[in-house]
């Protein structure tokens, strides 16, 4: 389901959303792509994040699939 209708859908609109949290070391970030309807979903999903962020040299890569709503998708330190 697409997040458009997701948020106007009541079912969805009341159902936490799934994400897939990365945290990375170098540089130190933390991101939050989503949302997907399941968790199984989500955690096919998240080889395709990491693989994009080993590619723009990230290191100490951390994943985690919750059920939440973030309230930012990327945060790092500068």
């Amino acid at each position: 389901m697409n997040f458009m209708r997701r948020f106007f859908s009541v079912k969805g609109f009341l159902q936490r959303p799934w994400w897939v949290k990365i945290q990375t070391q170098a540089p130190e970030c933390l991101y939050y792509f989503g949302p997907f309807d399941s968790e199984q979903e989500a955690e096919a999903s998240q080889s395709g994040y990491v693989e994009d962020l080993l590619g723009e040299g990230a290191q100490a890569i951390k994943t985690v699939v919750e059920n939440t709503n973030p309230k930012t998708l990327t945060a790092c330190e500068i």
